[in-house]
């Protein structure tokens, strides 16, 4: 559009001085806000520049958009002079760097210990929410990239010596300096994480895409999770947050998918039939008791032709009963009742030799009656927070005994992109195969505009990720890469896709984002968040959802928002008072698309730095 100065087709005449200051916003906004690849404490020349740039008079610019920069680099104005100042948020007291909301000790223990209550979720009420932002510890430093970052993790990260010490003779981890050194070992693979999954793909089909998604039920510092990624298998490492309290931060320090859970007396987040794998390696979960309620929640979220896993007791236990201060007959009487289970499952135990046994989950119903008469009657993708049942989760119907029940899904990397089985079949609401492939394509074109805006993405600069609303998985699925992963959040309140994107080969959990999330501070290193405050506009804070978000971002993370632009007003307000650093973008589409891209990226800072080490109350 021509500027009112100028007749139509001419272009308007800028003193060179505009196009300079232009140029220089710019390039001091990527520096200072991309500040470096991310494995230092923080590029401190970025910062210098950035602190320098005064880019004000970009927006204000008349008629900015015939400039000729990329179209992709449209800044849009996000506030003017009637724009309420920002609520400046101050550091939490320094002592609160690896608060868990939802996973506090002091609160764990007002509740029951049967069946392991005190270690579920218990999340502070609004009155007690902390409206502080969360330090890093002194010294912090951005993870090693993958794949080192696997092997590696800096010791001021994660300042805790109690499993190189308790766990020193099982190969779990050593400290060596400033950094703790991850040599792939376990309490039952001694031999390393590969050797024991060389064994494993001896009975598993683990090399030719037929094992994407795995569960990991107790996983330590989630060595088999990191090594599984070697064979292009994504897994769901959870434990608890307990006297090991560093496991499940360990995980996440070294790149790999991992939350703070365990099998108590509430469903697993996960729908059903979600994992094509899953393990127990000395999760030490009382499998036999309970009526076996525990094995029948891993059959819930186990694929029908998934396999089961069980290394440690009471396996071998003729060679351990004595190590374990256990008689024969209890050993005996364990693996028996964990056996009979298994077969009123419907699971075949296809190996055992030494500390491993395999079962393996018939396709269907018609190929193994099974003879237990209580058959859940509840929505086995329901889950959130409600109470596990002692009940067996039917298996999806089907005409013959060839067919697989609920779908068979291709093998990975096409099921990637291949139409799901519950999308095929009808059993997401308003979701066809035509506007799932529509989304997919959708979520391409959106991808590729972000790593315009952010050309890190894509890198190993983010590696973990993490998808705030996940719709149908086609964020994660148009970044998939071995240098990334995505956790897909699908929210209590949105549609329930997460059967979906389980069935596209990636990982995802249940949340609602009025509490907090699983998991310690500082884990991911990239957010993105489309749709989301408007889906909680009515139901939470936004300050309280923006403040987790701080919570878990890393310092120097990056966040990218979409949402309505007076959505991403009242956002991007709320994140200036939060040290973060934020630009609107438009839509992909251009400036006259109402929805706008929000980037925002976590300023690095300190417990020790200036102006921390308020209490947060």
């Amino acid at each position: 559009m021509a500027s009112k100065n100028h007749p139509p087709g001419s272009r308007a005449r800028r003193p060179l001085s505009i196009f300079v200051v232009l140029g220089l916003c710019v390039l001091f906004y990527f520096l200072g806000t991309w500040q470096n690849s991310g494995y230092g404490k923080g590029n401190k020349l970025a910062k210098v520049v950035a602190n320098q740039a005064e880019c004000k008079t970009f927006t204000n610019l008349e008629n900015v958009d015939n400039l000729e920069f990329e179209p992709q680099h449209k800044y849009t104005s996000i506030s003017d002079s009637a724009e309420p100042e920002a609520k400046v948020f101050k550091p939490c007291d320094a002592k609160l760097s690896d608060y868990t909301p939802c996973q506090e000790q002091d609160r764990a223990m007002k509740f029951p210990r049967e069946n392991m209550i005190y270690r579920e979720r218990h999340c502070p009420p609004d009155g007690e929410k902390l409206k502080c932002l969360i330090p890093a510890p002194n010294g912090y430093t951005n993870p090693f990239p993958w794949p080192k970052g696997r092997d590696y993790v800096h010791y001021a990260n994660v300042p805790y010596k109690h499993l190189t010490v308790e766990k020193a003779g099982q190969n779990w981890v050593q400290y060596q300096g400033n950094v703790f050194k991850f040599p792939g070992g376990g309490t039952m693979f001694p031999q390393g994480a590969d050797a024991y999954i060389d064994e494993l793909a001896t009975v598993v089909p683990i090399k030719d895409g037929s094992i994407r998604t795995a569960l990991d039920t107790g996983c330590g510092v989630a060595s088999w999770g990191a090594y599984m990624l070697k064979r292009n298998v994504l897994t769901m490492s959870f434990a608890p947050k307990d006297n090991h309290e560093a496991q499940v931060q360990f995980a996440l320090e070294r790149g790999v998918p991992a939350v703070i859970g365990v099998l108590g007396s509430i469903n697993m987040p996960y729908p059903s039939r979600a994992f094509d794998m899953a393990q127990c390696s000395r999760c030490l979960i009382p499998w036999a008791a309970n009526d076996g309620k525990y094995l029948m929640e891993v059959d819930r979220v186990l694929r029908p032709g998934g396999y089961w896993v069980l290394s440690g007791p009471p396996i071998n236990w003729k060679t351990y009963y004595k190590t374990w201060k256990r008689s024969k007959e209890d050993c005996k009487a364990e693996q028996d009742r964990i056996e009979e289970l298994a077969a009123s499952l419907c699971w075949e135990k296809k190996y055992e030799k030494g500390d491993i046994a395999i079962f393996r989950k018939k396709e269907n119903s018609k190929s193994c009656e099974r003879n237990s008469a209580n058959v859940c009657q509840s929505d086995g993708d329901d889950v959130w927070y409600k109470k596990m049942e002692t009940c067996v989760t039917p298996y999806p119907e089907v005409e013959s005994e060839d067919e697989i029940a609920g779908g068979e899904l291709k093998k990975f990397p096409a099921r990637l992109s291949a139409v799901p089985p519950r999308v095929s079949n009808g059993l997401v609401s308003g979701v066809t195969t035509e506007s799932f492939q529509e989304d997919s394509k959708l979520w391409k074109k959106r991808v590729t505009y972000y790593k315009k805006i952010n050309s890190l993405i894509g890198t190993t600069r983010f590696r973990n990720i993490m998808d705030m609303n996940a719709g149908l998985g086609g964020f994660a699925a148009a970044l998939d890469s071995p240098k990334l992963w995505v956790m897909n959040v699908v929210p209590s309140i949105a549609q329930n896709t997460l059967g979906v994107i389980y069935e596209r080969g990636l990982i995802g959990i249940y949340h609602d984002w009025c509490e907090g999330f699983s998991t310690y501070p500082r884990t991911y290193d990239f957010i993105h968040a489309s749709g989301l405050f408007s889906l909680y506009q009515d139901k939470c804070n936004f300050e309280d959802i923006l403040l987790e978000m701080d919570r878990i971002l890393r310092p120097e993370g990056t966040v990218i928002f979409r949402d309505d632009v007076d959505v991403m007003n009242k956002v991007s307000n709320i994140a200036r008072g939060m040290k973060w650093d934020t630009k609107m973008v438009d839509h992909e589409d251009g400036p006259l698309v109402p929805e706008k891209i929000l980037i925002a990226v976590k300023q690095y800072w300190t417990a020790n730095s200036e102006n921390s080490g308020s209490s947060g109350e």
